[in-house]
């Protein structure tokens, strides 16, 4: 039996990189699902649309789209609906733009691997990287060249289903791609996230207005950029910090 892949990701149904994604696994499988928001949901994070009711339209053969719906609501829908069984194998993007640090934790294409995941899955998320310096156009070369064999990577080794996967291609000429590196996320020193003001009087934005410093070389900012690596971050479902649950065990009482 092949290999079942369902696609989500959180730019929306007709983002160019879920093309893209569309194309990296129809060269692994020729079972592969589609089911997107209908729009823009980046940053949404694993946000479900609760006590609220969505909808879906087929918009092709083997796809669709949830209104309205953030990047778990379409795995949700997907994995327990939409397919006639569940797919082994989620991947979620391609996001234009990286996802690194600790901006994962908001991440709507982070959080669509989670879910899948969480659903029992093997699941990767996938982000082309772009230096906003030469403005918002993404340059898809990177994820098009190593997309499949990056995901083939990762299946040949994957054991369990308490693991997803986040992975980065960099920015730059895709000869000049270093190879795959497993690498921690970088833990900022504070949240990136800032009141940002607008040119509109009295209006703001929340945004990222530059990166916290310092940055660990060895981690997948610093890697993605100035080895020109595809980084690859193994992310945890159990959360737990086992180390201070043991430290605290007998110690706290009322």
């Amino acid at each position: 039996m092949a290999l079942r892949i369902l696609l989500t990701n959180d730019d929306g149904v007709d983002a160019p990189g879920l093309a893209v994604m569309a194309d990296i696994a129809r060269a692994i499988s020729d079972d592969v699902w589609i089911v997107a928001p209908d729009g823009n949901q980046s940053g949404a994070g694993h946000r479900f649309t609760l006590g609220r009711e969505l909808h879906y339209e087929q918009r092709a053969d083997r796809t669709f789209t949830v209104i309205g719906g953030s990047p778990a609501d379409c795995v949700v829908t997907g994995m327990t609906h939409l397919l006639d069984r569940p797919a082994d194998l989620i991947l979620s993007g391609v996001n234009a733009g990286q996802n690194l640090g600790d901006v994962i934790n908001c991440s709507g294409t982070a959080a669509g691997a989670r879910e899948g995941a969480l659903q029992g899955a093997i699941a990767i998320a996938m982000s082309q990287a772009n230096n906003y310096e030469h403005g918002r156009e993404v340059d898809w070369a990177n994820a098009v060249r190593y997309g499949a064999a990056t995901v083939r990577a990762i299946l040949a080794v994957v054991e369990g289903r308490q693991t997803y996967y986040n992975v980065n291609f960099p920015w730059c000429p895709p000869d000049e791609v270093s190879g795959i590196s497993v690498v921690q996320h970088q833990r900022f020193s504070r949240s990136p996230f800032r009141y940002y003001p607008s040119d509109n009087a009295g209006k703001f934005f929340v945004a990222v207005p530059e990166t916290p410093l310092p940055l660990d070389p060895t981690h997948d900012f610093e890697v993605l950029r100035q080895d020109k690596a595809i980084t690859v971050t193994p992310l945890l479902l159990q959360q737990t910090d086992m180390d201070t649950t043991e430290r605290l065990k007998g110690k706290l009482a009322l």
